[in-house]
């Protein structure tokens, strides 16, 4: 296993689902962000939490929680950023990042590994994921070597679309079935929220 320092993003306002933490929902007896640990954990080396506010709400989960440090709630950009410049100071010896959205509860086990492959067959410097002929930006594997770049895009630019960012490295990209079950399945809404409750018993 290459060695890969995991975030996962949990920083976003959760307007559609009225407010507050989406990823402290429910899904069949487990919160989502749980399942999303479950998930990722084994796959890295280390696993962090990108969250905004009172850290304390996460207690219970055990994860190192880093907030953004650009203001504004810049959007999903600001914690992978956070989560480099983490990366580069608390695991120097790591390179790689890979970032997974809290609201998605049915994350591919081989995400990791897939995303190395594809990124040493090649050569890229970026990976993300893509289902049904949709990207999906947030789940993505990203050196921790772009960090500076990021930063300025971000603090500089006001470049807060990943795919404007993305766009301008060697970037590759990884598809997934979506049979049974689209691994990245999000839950937004309530009405998702009652759709993945069907789905968790299709996928556990």
């Amino acid at each position: 296993m290459t060695d890969t320092i995991g975030v996962i993003l949990a920083g976003g306002l959760a307007r559609r689902m009225g407010g507050g933490d989406k990823a402290m929902r429910e899904i069949a007896g487990r919160t989502i962000l749980q399942r999303v640990i479950d998930r990722v954990g084994p796959q890295c080396s280390g696993l962090i939490l990108n969250a905004n506010g009172d850290p304390a709400r996460f207690a219970s989960f055990g994860l190192t929680v880093v907030p953004d440090d650009v203001p504004d709630f810049a959007g999903p950009l600001a914690g992978i950023l956070a989560a480099l410049d983490w990366t580069a100071q608390h695991r120097p010896e790591t390179q790689w990042v890979v970032s997974a959205a809290a609201d998605c509860p049915f994350l591919p086990r081989d995400l990791v590994a897939r995303f190395h492959a594809l990124r040493r067959e090649e050569d890229a410097k970026l990976c993300v994921a893509r289902s049904d002929g949709q990207t999906h930006p947030v789940i993505g594997l990203w050196s921790v070597n772009l960090r500076h770049d990021l930063r300025k895009a971000l603090v500089e630019e006001d470049c807060r679309k990943i795919d404007r960012w993305t766009a301008r490295h060697a970037l590759a990209t990884v598809d997934w079935p979506t049979r049974p079950v689209d691994p990245f399945f999000n839950a937004n809404t309530p009405h998702d929220l009652a759709e993945a409750e069907r789905l968790a018993a299709l996928d556990d």
